[in-house]
């Protein structure tokens, strides 16, 4: 971590992601970490570009600068930045381009390694939660009507969580099924569902799943 503080992380988030990356010129090559050799570094993350550069044996100055980092080389501060890079549109404004990453990151929930019995419990009720919210975000409700002798053909389709709902429909012969999946697997085998009898397919947003 950039300020070594003495935390763990109790879980990721899986939003805000971004890369910690070197930058160059749009007209400069970059050829590897040698390409840093002598150069002038702009940063907001020094220690993490200096433990960067300890491990591949390169002498280069750090400018530690906080915020707008991208300038710098426009300005004559620095040669090269490190920054924190996501969709890269930033340095194409600014004529630079991402020449190679440090890491990857994203938004984490972090504790204090010490942390006290009563705090941990509160903790992991909040993770519960967390990961209630995340579960139901990459899943989905899927309804759909289908004969009921195709019923057995399409459970042996379906991925759910267990064994789906099947309830009778007014129409004698027909029932409806209710299952959770997640979207990738619902594209998976929608036209399969379809050729084997299943009509009025809907698919709904979860809002939370508590396992």
């Amino acid at each position: 971590y950039e300020k070594a503080k003495t935390v763990a992380i109790a879980d990721k988030l899986g939003f805000g992601k971004c890369r910690l990356s070197f930058a160059v010129r749009k007209n400069e090559n970059f050829e590897g970490p040698k390409t840093l050799e002598g150069k002038r570094i702009a940063t907001s993350y020094p220690v993490l570009v200096q433990k960067y550069l300890d491990e591949n044996q390169i002498q280069a100055e750090i400018q530690e600068i906080s915020g707008s980092v991208e300038i710098a080389p426009g300005i004559g501060l620095a040669d090269i930045i490190c920054d924190l890079v996501s969709s890269g549109s930033t340095l194409f404004m600014n004529g630079l381009k991402e020449a190679d990453v440090i890491l990857q990151s994203q938004a984490v929930l972090i504790k204090n390694k010490d942390i006290d019995a009563s705090k941990q419990m509160i903790l992991e009720s909040l993770l519960f939660r967390i990961q209630a919210v995340k579960q139901a975000k990459s899943s989905k409700y899927v309804l759909m009507n289908a004969p009921n002798d195709k019923l057995e053909a399409i459970e042996e389709l379906l991925p759910g969580m267990k064994s789906p709902t099947i309830l009778p429909l007014a129409a004698e012969g027909w029932s409806s099924i209710h299952t959770v999946m997640s979207e990738t697997q619902f594209w998976g085998i929608v036209q399969d569902l379809k050729a084997i009898g299943a009509e009025g397919i809907l698919v709904l947003p979860i809002e939370k799943m508590v396992p």
